[in-house]
């Protein structure tokens, strides 16, 4: 696998590559790989999302079993971990669950704070799912919104 460069501060804060084609060199930051993830996600608002999963759409909560104990289910959620969450919804996995049939479906995948959802969602994406995304904020801002309309 080649190692992606991005030249400058300018582009990393744009998310853009280099150019030059033989400018492979370099590596990517966590921060600029999530920016690169997002480019092509519809992200959904904590808002939204009650929406979403009324229109149809899989919501799929990768929080760790410790996060889930300590700060609460997410209602309508299919709980998959993160370490399977490519083999449990790829199309074409022998592994892929039954709820996963359809490719098109919107999935919303939701971690703690938004961070590792958005990077799921455009592996997912890159697996064929192209209406993949995540929510903004994670659970975190879902329960958020939650307890402030309480």
């Amino acid at each position: 696998m080649k190692q992606r460069h991005i030249s400058n501060d300018d582009d990393a804060a744009t998310g853009q590559r280099s150019a030059d084609p033989s400018d492979l060199s370099g590596t990517l930051t966590i921060d600029q790989l999530l920016l690169e993830s997002r480019i092509g996600l519809e992200r959904v608002h904590a808002s939204d999302l009650e929406r979403e999963m009324a229109a149809g759409a899989l919501v799929v909560d990768t929080r760790p079993v410790d996060q889930r104990d300590r700060d609460g289910e997410l209602p309508g959620a299919v709980v998959i971990d993160r370490n399977v969450l490519e083999w449990r919804l790829d199309p074409s996995s022998p592994h892929r669950l039954p709820i996963a049939g359809d490719p098109a479906r919107r999935i919303v995948v939701v971690c703690n704070e938004g961070y590792s959802s958005s990077l799921a969602a455009h592996t997912l994406q890159l697996l064929g799912l192209p209406r993949a995304t995540d929510l903004i904020g994670g659970f975190q801002a879902w329960a958020l919104l939650r307890k402030q309309s309480d």
